[in-house]
């Protein structure tokens, strides 16, 4: 059994689908330290053909806070005026009608944690990828340690065979003995992004969020680029 095993990033990148697609069963490191300024909370759409951050204030009450006990502002003003961007940045794209469905989690309030918020729109989305691993939450699985111990923790709490790492992880698996410590086989994900059409872009800029993936080729056709 394949197993992958990343933290819940906002809007994430189409090789994070990608790696979903790719495993049997994928957990959400939530319990994993919150980082400011990085993925967690934010991530990168085209505008005007320039490449723009997407951010969602945070509230940080520790430094060292998980993403799950990280929750968003609660002031709803951000949810309104992220929507109402989006709305205007894809209003001109192919398909600006599937814009809806990530507002309706974006503007939703029961997602106060950023953890919750993340999950919510990645099972969205992975979902009208057909994307069909089973998902877990480490949070859920009562794993103690660090870097590769818990990965290695995780892994065999859920009985997987071969654990899928993105290339991004290679050096620390490496620096940390990955395949020395146990009999489960290490994988690394193989995934290039190609060009699409972007609209009201000259040049293509890679590896923005998946968002932009779908608003420019729709979801049937965004199932064969993750794939």
């Amino acid at each position: 059994m394949k197993c992958a095993i990343m933290q819940p990033t906002f809007l994430p990148w189409s090789g994070y689908f990608n790696l979903m697609a790719s495993a049997d069963v994928f957990v959400f490191l939530d319990d994993a330290q919150f980082q400011k300024s990085s993925w967690h909370n934010r991530n990168r759409i085209a505008i005007n053909g320039e490449p723009h951050w997407l951010t969602v204030p945070v509230m940080h009450q520790s430094l060292s806070q998980s993403i799950m006990s990280t929750l968003v502002s609660p002031q709803a003003l951000w949810r309104q005026k992220m929507v109402r961007q989006l709305s205007q940045v894809y209003a001109k794209h192919p398909f600006s009608r599937e814009l809806v469905l990530f507002n309706q989690v974006i503007l939703d309030p029961i997602y106060t944690s950023l953890a919750e918020l993340n999950m919510a729109l990645i099972r969205l989305i992975s979902n009208k990828l057909n994307i069909s691993c089973r998902i877990l939450r480490s949070s859920e699985l009562n794993i103690d340690g660090v870097r590769t111990q818990r990965l290695l923790d995780i892994l065999k709490a859920v009985n997987a065979t071969q654990y899928l790492s993105p290339q991004g992880s290679k050096e620390y698996l490496t620096e940390d003995g990955f395949t020395q410590q146990s009999d489960i086989s290490l994988l690394y994900q193989d995934f290039e992004p190609i060009s699409y059409p972007q609209t009201k872009s000259v040049h293509f800029i890679e590896k923005l969020s998946i968002l932009d993936v779908v608003m420019n080729l729709g979801w049937d056709d965004a199932k064969s680029y993750i794939r």
